[in-house]
């Protein structure tokens, strides 16, 4: 039995009746029948979202785990979450959306947002939020993982604060490659005497070519001078003390919670 099909009843001698096209009415309800299959698929769509982000997770949890184990591999994962939610907070301060967060497994994971006018500041400071966050994230596993005791959270600490310097790195897509220009130029001379002088104490090739690489990015960006002049003196100041505070903060981390591997 058609349920949007409705016998037409009388109307009452006293009372106007409306008029009552029953045809109409199975007609709309065969459309809604119709309809309800796409009605289902939007749902499933506003939902994709939260699918991509957990089986995105899942995927890259399952791929470290064959390299380190589940228990090392959850905890990766968890950090580099915190990492890229420090991003996401920030945006949710500046009333923007973020997209979906969503991992790759083996290099780690993205956060992408609403197309915004995009100023130099504020991309900046965005980017910023995320090794900040990212190196509390790993500071509390290492404070924790030392009232426990436990050389499984120290580890984690350490790469979880790896993981913030190399993001830190003036490179793109990396995080400091959106705030290398903003930058004022000591900083960089800071830190290329800093990577200079742990090349003289401790010569290892990869130090090398960072070295190499980000001499060569700086190169390329500090020339880009329209940036920094949407920029004012004051908030580029701000950016490159908390740069270098932030790689203080890491360099000291590092040290803390580095355990060095006997090879018999």
């Amino acid at each position: 039995m058609d349920a949007g099909w409705v016998a037409p009843q009388p109307a009452e001698p006293s009372e106007p009746s409306e008029p009552h096209t029953p045809r109409a009415e199975g007609a709309w309800a065969r459309l809604k029948q119709a309809l309800a299959p796409f009605a289902g698929l939007a749902a499933l769509l506003a939902k994709f979202k939260s699918v991509l982000f957990v089986g995105s997770m899942a995927v890259s949890i399952a791929a470290y785990a064959q390299l380190w184990g589940w228990r090392y591999a959850a905890g990766f994962v968890g950090l580099i979450l915190i990492h890229e939610l420090g991003h996401v907070i920030a945006l949710r301060a500046r009333g923007i959306k973020a997209n979906a967060l969503v991992f790759i497994p083996l290099l780690g994971a993205f956060t992408s947002w609403q197309p915004t006018e995009r100023r130099p500041y504020q991309e900046a400071e965005t980017a910023l939020a995320g090794p900040i966050i990212g190196t509390v994230g790993a500071l509390a596993f290492a404070i924790y993982g030392h009232s426990q005791d436990s050389g499984l959270l120290r580890a984690l600490a350490f790469t979880g604060l790896l993981i913030n310097l190399i993001n830190l790195l003036p490179l793109v897509p990396l995080d400091g490659g959106r705030v290398a220009d903003l930058l004022y130029p000591w900083v960089w001379a800071v830190v290329g005497v800093g990577l200079v002088g742990y090349l003289v104490v401790h010569f290892e090739p990869i130090v090398l070519i960072i070295l190499l690489l980000v001499g060569y990015e700086l190169y390329t960006k500090l020339r880009h001078r329209e940036r920094r002049a949407e920029v004012e003196a004051r908030l580029r100041l701000r950016l490159s003390l908390t740069y270098l505070a932030l790689l203080v903060v890491i360099a000291v981390g590092l040290h803390a919670t580095y355990v060095a591997r006997h090879v018999r």
